[in-house]
């Protein structure tokens, strides 16, 4: 049974809570629709998606969300500037009264195959290591002259040129023009580059173009002329001015400049910088010498108000005093050292005569040896008829033993000590 809900008056107005479940029940009715746009933002939060997306003619735009639980069925690759179909449900929340699109599923527009197909190149020129740092060639400092690979009276041509003659007015050009777009953009694009490269003259490549849809951009991302540029011995900038659609170009080129105006300022150095930079490190040059050869000639001002080099003779005058004083002491105490000396050896040489054989035999002592040169020092050593020397204090005297002999008492004979010999 259907309750009809007469309609609201002033009289009889409809409570807010009514209004917004018709408006959920009716927007529950329109169920879920496939709708075409463009990505306009793309913001990721606690692994779900919040974004808009923009009609491609109108002036008409709608916020979406994909929770986590269907991102399986989104592509991973999806990014602002996308243009995508997307199967979305309206979905009004009666507590905030807020409309809000959930969206099911999300499909490149017309493009899947060849998106999917570009990021698997992506991935394997990645693997090879044609994306690394480590590849990236530095640029010269100041190129003498500069290939540029761009369209006939481009734009993207007229910045380049213009901003790098106003940076470095003598800097030159070897332009190769080419398409940059279409069926015979690849082909001449890697042909300007492979001329460019063998020039032994150009010292850095610019591809440059002034940006473009996405479709437009495509050629950028072949695989000939990727590796074409890879392979290039000469630096190569690619300014294909395009932030949304990343070229495989920029990945492998040796530098990315954001525009082609960015290219020319990066490439060339600015003249007037330079130049102030040379006067300025001329400047502190200037000011590091002044300031060291001020030093060093207060230093040798200091060096020469020095007393021993104001009057150098007084340098030799205090040595030679002092020169005189160390020879007198050192001849004082050699007298000293000498006359100690010679009283020592006087003290000793007393001594040693005072215990020399000499003097004993002096005072009436003799020395008795054996024809062998022993000296005699026991009796039983000297039988009777023993030749026998005696060495006196002045000479030697040849005696003969004549056995021991009886001593007589001293108040007999008057006399002591024995009597061995005749």
């Amino acid at each position: 049974m259907t309750i009809v809900t007469p309609p609201p008056t002033p009289e009889n107005p409809w409570p807010v809570g009514l209004l917004a479940g018709k408006v959920r029940d009716w927007i529950d009715r329109l169920g879920t629709a496939w709708v075409e746009g463009e990505i306009t933002q793309w913001n990721v939060a606690g692994g779900n998606v919040y974004g808009k997306l923009k009609d491609l003619e109108m002036d008409a735009t709608v916020s979406f969300s994909i929770w986590s639980s269907v991102k399986s069925r989104v592509p991973a690759d999806l990014k602002q500037g996308d243009r995508v179909i997307a199967a979305i449900k309206p979905n009004f929340w009666v507590k905030g009264g807020s409309l809000t699109m959930q969206v099911f599923e999300m499909r490149h527009v017309g493009l899947g195959d060849l998106l999917e197909r570009l990021e698997r190149l992506r991935r394997q020129l990645a693997s090879e290591g044609l994306f690394g740092a480590d590849r990236k060639r530095p640029l010269p400092f100041l190129p003498q002259c500069i290939g540029l690979v761009t369209g006939k009276d481009s734009d993207a041509e007229k910045d380049v040129l213009r901003n790098a003659q106003l940076r470095w007015p003598s800097v030159r050009f070897r332009v190769v023009h080419a398409a940059v777009q279409g069926d015979r953009m690849v082909g001449e694009v890697t042909a300007a580059i492979q001329t460019l490269d063998a020039d032994p003259e150009v010292d850095v490549i610019i591809v440059a173009r002034g940006g473009g849809d996405f479709q437009n951009l495509l050629g950028f991302s072949d695989e000939v002329l990727v590796r074409a540029a890879a392979a290039a011995h000469t630096p190569i900038v690619s300014a294909i001015g395009h932030e949304a659609d990343r070229p495989l170009l920029d990945d492998v080129a040796d530098l990315r400049a954001s525009t082609p105006t960015d290219a020319a300022k990066r490439v060339v150095p600015d003249v007037g910088e330079e130049l102030q930079a040379v006067r300025q490190a001329r400047a502190r040059l200037g000011q590091r010498l002044t300031h060291l050869i001020n030093t060093e000639i207060d230093r040798l001002g200091q060096i020469r108000s020095r007393p021993v080099l104001a009057n150098p003779q007084t340098l030799i005058e205090v040595r030679a005093d002092e020169l005189v004083r160390y020879v007198a002491r050192s001849e004082e105490l050699l007298h000293r050292t000498i006359e100690r000396a010679s009283t020592r050896l006087s003290e000793l040489t007393a001594g040693l005569r005072a215990l020399s054989p000499e003097s004993t035999l002096r005072r009436g002592y003799a020395i008795a040896q054996l024809p062998s040169g022993a000296v005699l020092r026991d009796v039983a050593d000297a039988p009777a008829e023993t030749p026998l020397v005696l060495t006196l204090a002045a000479g030697t005297l040849g005696v003969t033993s004549s056995g021991p002999l009886t001593i007589p008492s001293e108040s007999a004979t008057g006399s002591r000590g024995p009597d061995t010999a005749r």
